[in-house]
């Protein structure tokens, strides 16, 4: 049961609180890499040269989270979860509020994408040691018949995250002129997430230490150098628990900033329709996240996993035949079924590879596995499907989804995963 310090409120909402933040702090990004900063940042006279331009600094994020999981899981291991998670907290806002302020290309030329290169980079070290923190919150303090639950409401601040800034953007390019918009109002959700900052800061302190972390200190359960130990020990765990969860992070940004770009450049699409399909189709992400997790805790999260990777692997045939449509309808299907898929793998991700590993090593081993994956799938997804698409076509980029759920299907066959004290 959860520490007698921490109601199950507390433990969900912060981990919760955590998680939405984040991702919030991270999807304005994404909306912005694709709507704002190619034409602020990236000025060329070819658009997609300039789309892929400001996907590369996209991608940045992805290259510095296990920095961000080195770092913050060592103390998490260490020193405790709660300083840790605040401190990943900060360290995402403030970079996220930094872009808000920052001048565009041609007020002060290269130094432009420079300095949003720097604050992605840092947007992605806080969200490297924010993800892990926020999972052993709520499985640390969770029964264990009900970790895959307590597990999944982390993972409920992507879908979250996703409908504030896909909101937020779509608020202000409908209240505001083209030209006011790209003046300054993309601007107002980068600044305003400062808000949310301080809210999940003043959360995240009145949380105490999980039972996990507290009952492994007792019985003097520590490791000098958490990483090095994951290196020796637990090889197979964090390759394999990486593979694993690669497709989980494909489908998400092959459905979101993918289709985002291709819709409105090559398909025709009004910004604000796609982004109000986007947005629907964000409802069956977040819906299938609890159902996921129920199921995974009765049949367990590997069987889960394995039928959701199954399940994306044959989506892929599917790609081009909805997305080639030109149909609003058979687009928006697809999208909503392609998310209903993410939620089904994402719920009990967070869960499964939280469990691939010990107490001494459990924030630096979830952490890393996760933020490696999510440079395999999606670090570099956007640029690589936007170039499969341009070169070849449709075909090739469910194909691409495809190998990769098949990799990931190998990786959820072949892991050890053994039984760890909670």
């Amino acid at each position: 049961m959860p520490n007698a310090k921490n109601s199950v409120k507390h433990v969900l909402f912060g981990s919760l609180i955590g998680t939405t933040i984040e991702f919030f702090d991270f999807y304005i990004y994404a909306n912005a890499a694709v709507l704002v900063f190619p034409q602020l940042f990236f000025p060329s006279s070819d658009n997609t040269l300039a789309t892929l331009q400001s996907l590369a600094t996209f991608s940045i994020a992805f290259l510095s989270r296990p920095l961000g999981s080195a770092f913050f899981g060592h103390y998490g291991d260490k020193i405790g979860r709660k300083f840790t998670l605040v401190a990943a907290l900060l360290t995402m806002g403030i970079s996220t509020v930094a872009i808000g302020f920052l001048p565009s290309y041609a007020s002060i030329g290269v130094a432009a994408p420079l300095l949003l290169m720097l604050c992605r980079f840092g947007q992605g070290v806080g969200l490297g040691g924010e993800w892990g923190g926020a999972v052993l919150l709520a499985i640390e303090n969770a029964p264990p018949n009900k970790r895959a639950w307590y597990g999944m409401f982390p993972q409920l601040g992507a879908p979250i995250g996703l409908l504030l800034s896909g909101g937020t953007f779509l608020l202000l390019t409908d209240t505001l002129s083209n030209d006011d918009f790209m003046n300054y109002g993309w601007r107002i959700p980068f600044i305003a997430s400062s808000l949310l900052v301080v809210i999940g800061f003043y959360i995240r302190t009145k949380i105490t230490e999980t039972p996990s972390f507290e009952n492994s200190k007792k019985e003097q359960e520590e490791v000098k150098i958490p990483f090095l130990t994951l290196i020796k020990s637990y090889k197979n765990q964090l390759i394999f628990g990486t593979f694993a969860a690669v497709t989980t992070f494909l489908v998400f940004y092959l459905m979101t900033v993918f289709t985002l770009s291709w819709a409105t450049s090559d398909l025709g699409f009004a910004k604000r329709d796609f982004l109000l399909i986007q947005l629907f189709s964000v409802l069956f992400f977040a819906a299938f996240i609890p159902i996921s997790a129920v199921v995974a805790d009765i049949i367990g999260r590997r069987k889960m996993l394995i039928i959701a990777t199954t399940a994306i692997a044959v989506f892929g045939f599917a790609f081009s035949y909805f997305l080639n449509s030109g149909s609003s309808v058979m687009i928006t299907v697809f999208l909503c079924t392609g998310m209903a898929l993410m939620g089904f793998t994402y719920g009990p991700l967070g869960t499964f590879l939280s469990e691939l590993f010990p107490t001494v090593v459990r924030y630096s081993g979830a952490s890393l596995t996760f933020n490696l994956a999510g440079i395999l799938g999606a670090a570099f997804a956007p640029m690589i499907a936007i170039w499969l698409a341009s070169t070849y076509s449709l075909t090739y980029v469910g194909f691409y989804l495809t190998i990769a759920a098949c990799i990931s299907l190998f990786a959820l066959l072949v892991i050890n995963k053994e039984e760890h004290k909670f």
